[in-house]
């Protein structure tokens, strides 16, 4: 089919790589099929209050190096549960899904085009239940996504958690103090696993692992045993100890996102650890920093491979899809088969078994 009008919005948490991909969409779509290109301001926010900007090759030229997303996002933007704070404090949740389509419609595109990760395809794939045409493009910097070998994003975020790691590394050794870093991962620990064997951690803690602090005890021991007094310890933000839960900080500005905000296991782990040896602890959660400024090649690359594939996907009507990386290439995999769905490490995962090779001990 030929494509004469097409959109694009961006939802979930930003990571690098957004622009890349917009660039992409934009250019492949204009220069490939002379089609206009509408940007959804705010995610699907933006299909419900309507606001939107047309997208061009001029004003998207300079955007591939940037992080964030020109056209915003928001994760509290669910226009099937759209969470609005009342008056008196209380949540309501309203059903706005006829709403956005009523603007889907009225904006007359061919198909449109929604970057996210899994919460945000699953509503993506309503939508094409509802009627649109749609086809997804994996974004999260968790890499946590069904049917795609890495998502655009986590590969920069890693290379952020490893240049921490570095610094971590060098004053750890100089005052000789075990320095923990808490890095994001509610429920799958991608970033914390991948960086922490690239940067030389000693100790990394995972969801998918709950951890026993008498192991995590031992090791530290017995690198100051062996005469290495410090002990680099990365632990994602979703990590839990045996028999206990995750870490939840309570925090108003988070009740619309109708999910808990994670946080704290740092502390909680450096205090246990402040218990049992006789060493300085400190720790650092990296937050957000993970999520901000330019992307690496490989997310610029991979970013704009999706978002010109995404193109001719649509252009070729294979909607319900999205595009995904299957090394080396980039295919299409139907929505039904990933939406909501969260790919978490296998606990026979080769990058477990060769940390614990190498000695890194996983906490249990």
């Amino acid at each position: 089919m030929g494509l004469k009008r097409v959109g694009i919005l961006t939802g979930g948490g930003d990571c690098s790589g957004l622009n890349a991909v917009i660039r992409a969409v934009t250019r492949a779509a204009i220069i490939g099929y002379g089609a206009e290109v509408i940007g959804i301001e705010g995610g699907f926010e933006g299909l419900i209050t309507g606001h939107t900007q047309e997208l061009t090759v001029r004003n998207t030229r300079d955007i591939l190096t940037l992080g964030g997303t020109i056209l915003g996002t928001t994760n509290k933007g669910n226009p099937f549960e759209y969470r609005q704070l009342a008056p008196d404090g209380t949540i309501t949740v309203s059903d706005f899904s006829d709403k956005a389509m009523e603007t889907y419609r009225s904006l007359g595109l061919d198909c449109l085009f929604v970057v996210g990760g899994e919460g945000t395809l699953e509503i993506a794939y309503k939508f094409q239940l509802k009627g649109a045409n749609v086809v997804g493009i994996p974004k999260t910097i968790d890499n946590d996504l069904e049917g795609t070998d890495y998502t655009f994003g986590y590969q920069t975020a890693v290379e952020i958690v490893c240049d921490a790691l570095d610094r971590l590394h060098t004053t750890g050794k100089s005052h000789q103090r075990v320095m923990i870093l808490e890095v994001m991962g509610r429920t799958a620990g991608w970033i914390a696993l991948e960086a922490g064997i690239a940067g030389g951690a000693h100790i990394i803690l995972i969801p998918e692992i709950p951890y026993n602090i008498d192991k995590v005890v031992e090791k530290i021991l017995l690198r100051e045993k062996g005469g290495s007094p410090f002990s680099i310890i990365v632990v994602a933000e979703g990590a839990k100890e045996e028999g206990g839960d995750v870490i939840v900080q309570a925090s108003a500005s988070t009740r619309l996102q109708g999910v808990p905000q994670l946080g704290g296991v740092s502390a909680y782990l450096a205090d246990q650890i402040k218990k049992r040896v006789d060493l300085e602890v400190r720790y650092t959660v990296l937050g957000h920093i993970q999520r901000g400024g330019s992307p690496c090649a490989f997310d610029r690359i991979l970013g704009t491979r999706l978002g010109s594939e995404a193109v001719r996907a649509a252009a070729e009507g294979k909607f319900g899809t999205m595009v995904a990386l299957k090394t080396p290439n980039v295919v299409l995999v139907p929505l039904s088969e990933l939406a909501g769905r969260v790919r978490r490490v296998p606990l026979d995962s080769q990058l477990i078994r060769t940390a614990e090779a190498i000695g890194i001990s996983m906490g249990r």
